[in-house]
């Protein structure tokens, strides 16, 4: 008769803690949480105003392309090599806008890492996550994880 009982409250005992267990995971997005903060969003102003012109002069130039391209049966051998020095113009430019891109994003990354790590370090003290994981990581959940990448993204706000 204890067995079954004994049993019984093990049971009960494991199904009462198996929703406190499931509040100690949460998922945090921390791309979204790092650029939908203010700092992200005015390195990505600053960096659009530092390539503006070149973003015209490559839109200009795809366009004279474009327009190339659609009588390219009658163009002329000059016009032809024209068309390649644009052609290799654009990919200049757009290489280098790339690069830029690329540098101050990885600027920023490298001021907003150590931030991040304490926004995170906050955020699981304070909900006494046990398991952290990323949107993509999540397979299956019978119920919605906490989400707490708005809460790290007002922290880094605070921070950055």
């Amino acid at each position: 008769m204890r067995k079954p009982i004994a049993a019984l409250s093990l049971l009960l005992l494991l199904a009462a803690a198996l929703p406190a267990m499931a509040d100690e995971i949460a998922v945090l997005d921390w791309r979204r949480a790092l650029l939908e903060t203010d700092a992200a969003q005015r390195s990505m102003s600053d960096l659009e105003s530092q390539v503006g012109s070149q973003q015209q002069q490559a839109q200009a130039l795809e366009q004279e392309l474009n327009a190339l391209q659609q009588r390219a049966d009658s163009l002329s051998e000059s016009e032809r090599q024209e068309a390649n020095r644009k052609v290799a113009e654009l990919n200049r430019l757009m290489g280098e806008i790339m690069q830029q891109r690329q540098s101050s994003e990885q600027a920023f990354l490298q001021r907003a890492e150590p931030k991040l790590q304490q926004a995170v370090e906050q955020i699981i003290a304070r909900h006494s996550i046990q398991v952290l994981v990323e949107p993509q990581g999540v397979l299956h959940a019978e119920r919605d994880l906490q989400n707490v990448t708005a809460e790290v993204t007002e922290i880094l706000n605070s921070m950055l």
